[in-house]
């Protein structure tokens, strides 16, 4: 059955395989607070309703929440917020002491923005599963010395493991989209300590600064943020990196070691 248009340039996942797979991603959450990014018309929210202890779903379409509503009215360990997830405080979910697991099909236009938001509130979240454009997922996957490593996926792998799940076609959403989609699962586990950084945001900023022009080197993009000439060599001497380096070719300890040095 065609579902109606989408206002906001949502693709509805209609595969039933694909979101049981989906939602058996997230292990067991029978005593574990979920929380579902764009629940859409409920697809894996069904499945969900089910299982988990508390679901609280995160939806910014003001004619699917009613529907929502009344879907899931008989069940009240699901909770319908009508919001944008970006201007969310995932934190203020969720109870003290505990961790969530996070669900979504992201919308390709935010992909990026919602990755970032979830990595700003890591502490209260433990594994989340989601959806996105397989060119984006490649990019957060991607290893130094990839052409798709970049501030996306350094940024991204400070704050969590990340492991491809399983990728979909075109078909299996109404509408279909262009692309193919692929599902993340990202397990956060900060570096930062591991690395030496007491300043994560400090850290985050300065992976900007490197990643400012892809294709140009280390040294330039910092003489480009103000460091001198002198400054970046001797900071790459003492981490032992060539200033001649791109940042795609470096490994996150080497940006760490970079970071600490400068």
């Amino acid at each position: 059955m065609q579902q109606r248009k989408p206002k906001l340039g949502q693709n509805f996942l209609v595969d039933d395989n694909a979101r049981h797979r989906i939602a058996d991603a997230l292990g067991d959450v029978s005593t574990r607070m979920v929380i579902e990014i764009g629940p859409g018309h409920g697809a894996i929210t069904t499945i969900l309703a089910e299982r988990a202890k508390k679901l609280t779903c995160i939806e910014l379409d003001r004619s699917l929440v009613p529907e929502l509503r009344f879907k899931f009215r008989n069940h009240p360990n699901v909770e319908i917020i009508e919001a944008d997830i970006l201007e969310t405080d995932i934190t203020a979910l969720i109870p003290a002491g505990e961790k969530a697991l996070v669900i979504g099909n992201l919308p390709y236009y935010i992909t990026s923005d919602i990755l970032l938001h979830l990595c700003a509130h890591e502490s209260a979240i433990e594994l989340a599963v989601v959806m996105m454009q397989r060119e984006v997922a490649d990019r957060v996957a991607a290893q130094p010395g990839n052409r798709d490593f970049g501030l996306l996926s350094a940024t991204v792998q400070m704050h969590a493991e990340v492991a491809n799940v399983f990728t979909l076609p075109p078909g299996a959403f109404d509408p279909p989209p262009d692309v193919y989609s692929t599902v993340l699962r990202m397990r956060f586990a900060p570096r930062f300590a591991e690395l030496g950084i007491t300043d994560a945001a400090g850290f985050d900023r300065f992976l900007k600064l490197c990643f400012q022009q892809k294709r140009k080197t280390l040294n330039n993009n910092l003489r480009a943020a103000g460091y001198t000439s002198q400054q970046i060599a001797e900071a790459c001497d003492a981490a032992g990196i060539e200033p001649s380096a791109r940042a795609e070719a470096l490994p996150l300890d080497g940006f760490a070691a970079l970071y600490r040095a400068i």
